[in-house]
């Protein structure tokens, strides 16, 4: 039966809850696949942040341990949620892609002046083949459209290309320490297996309260760029418990998922620019403290950001031989000895062998 008590979780319960399913709470004993799987999916936008998120997050994180699986193609960067790049198991990016389609399709009705006259399951069939037979860049999947449709907007045919398909990024790019232009092939060949049907909505709610609960619908929404998933919230209700935020929004949780109490202690973390710990909820007030929001961000750049307290509280940077840390408020000694000492583990796993100063920044009025 469904849990009628409506307790209020408040953003200390909320923020304590988030990240102990984000394994930011303690370094996890996993391996960084099956932590992948669990977060369903890392932000990927640019190469190096999966490897960040975790550093952040796993007991004797190092690199390879992600970069290796990628090399053999047990994980893939592909775009699903949002619409935005991500670091997905090979499971789930055969799975997860058909589940976002409908929002891939829904990205396209922007681009239907430039796409005027062009059979999009034809284009579909020809980018397929041009990508399997060879990986291609965006610029020469472009020219190649453009010559069965040169009235077209070249933008316009790349990107319903890879509405239409689910490419990923082959390597080397993707891969520490090596460099590679963005190649694209479907995820089909690149895995040696078909895509599998779509997980069903109930399942995948249930994916994301164990990463990032508890949540509400529209949470979950923003999550993954998707809209009307309130029928699956309703149907899991008798298997589901529900609270409220301080605002009485309805909050729905896993039965037996996490809830540490608000005041267990939260270590300081050192995250990548677009974590999903910062992206995956309409109300993020959980992570972000009302007068420090948008202060992550500038236009469509987002920057490393720093949690104390496990509430975002500044940004760093690596500098040539620096590790700067600008916290948007004055940190007590106690605190800034505990993000120097976090500073330095996350520079022992991800850089080792190098030398970085520590230095705090100007504090960000």
């Amino acid at each position: 039966m469904a849990n009628t008590q409506r307790s209020v979780l408040g953003p200390r319960a909320l923020n304590r809850a988030t990240l102990e399913r984000q394994l930011l709470l303690r370094p996890a004993r996993m391996s960084a696949v099956a932590a992948v799987g669990h977060l369903v999916g890392l932000q990927a936008q640019n190469v190096k942040p999966p490897y960040y998120a975790l550093a952040a997050r796993l007991d004797g994180f190092e690199p390879e341990a992600l970069s290796k699986p990628m090399a053999d193609r047990a994980v893939v960067r592909i775009v699903t949620m949002r619409s935005t790049i991500h670091t997905h198991t090979a499971d789930d990016c055969l799975t997860l892609r058909p589940l976002v389609q409908p929002a891939r399709d829904r990205e396209l009705v922007q681009f239907r002046k430039g796409l005027a006259g062009v059979d999009l399951d034809r284009l579909a069939a020809l980018a397929r083949d041009l990508v399997e037979a060879e990986p291609r860049t965006m610029k020469q999947l472009r020219e190649a459209l453009l010559q069965e449709w040169p009235d077209a907007d070249p933008q316009a045919l790349a990107v319903a290309a890879r509405c239409r398909l689910p490419l990923v990024q082959v390597t080397p790019r993707g891969l520490w320490g090596r460099s590679g232009q963005v190649s694209l092939t479907t995820a089909e060949h690149w895995l040696g297996r078909p895509a599998e049907p779509a997980p069903t909505p109930d399942a995948v709610v249930l994916r994301y309260l164990a990463a990032f609960g508890p949540a509400s619908v529209k949470d979950m929404q923003t999550w993954a760029g998707l809209t009307r998933l309130r029928d699956a919230f309703e149907r899991l209700r008798p298997r589901l418990v529900t609270f409220q935020d301080e605002g009485g929004v309805e909050l729905f949780d896993l039965p037996d998922a996490p809830r540490p109490d608000p005041d267990t202690l939260a270590p300081p973390r050192f995250l990548p620019e677009f974590d999903n710990l910062l992206l995956s909820h309409a109300d993020r007030t959980r992570v972000v403290p009302p007068q420090y929001r948008g202060r992550s961000w500038q236009g469509n750049i987002a920057y490393p950001t720093l949690l104390v307290d496990g509430f975002l509280a500044g940004l760093w940077r690596l500098e040539d031989h620096a590790l700067v840390i600008e916290p948007f408020d004055r940190l007590t000694r106690d605190r800034r000895d505990e993000v120097t000492a976090e500073g330095e583990r996350m520079l022992r796993v991800m850089h080792p062998g190098r030398s970085y100063d520590i230095r705090f920044g100007v504090v960000r009025g």
